[in-house]
């Protein structure tokens, strides 16, 4: 699925650690959908631990409707460096993700 935030984060690196493990089809294709969603909620969180109140309710409609323009236009009025924002709790996940990884290998 294609999120707002797609353009600013990848997983490769994550799901190349996945294809080190030994797992089935069905396994590694479970730890994916973990993994998405755990990013969405990480991403979802730094972003809405940024607005008020009232803003929050703005940016979930802006979100249930998928409008991706309308979104970036209403975090970037809202919420300064919010990429930047978004960037650094995905990547402090990713590394949590990696290590974790690490330590199954």
């Amino acid at each position: 699925m294609k999120h707002f935030y797609s353009h600013l984060i990848t997983v490769e690196s994550i799901v190349m650690e996945l294809d080190k493990l030994n797992l089935s089809l069905d396994q590694k294709a479970h730890l994916s959908t973990l993994i998405d969603s755990s990013l969405h909620h990480t991403v979802l969180d730094a972003v809405l631990s940024e607005l008020s109140p009232e803003d929050k309710k703005v940016f979930l409609n802006h979100l249930k409707e998928d409008d991706k323009g309308k979104i970036w236009q209403f975090l970037n009025e809202k919420v300064d460096n919010i990429e930047d924002k978004i960037k650094k709790a995905a990547e402090d996940l990713k590394s949590e993700m990696h290590k974790d990884l690490k330590e199954a290998i």
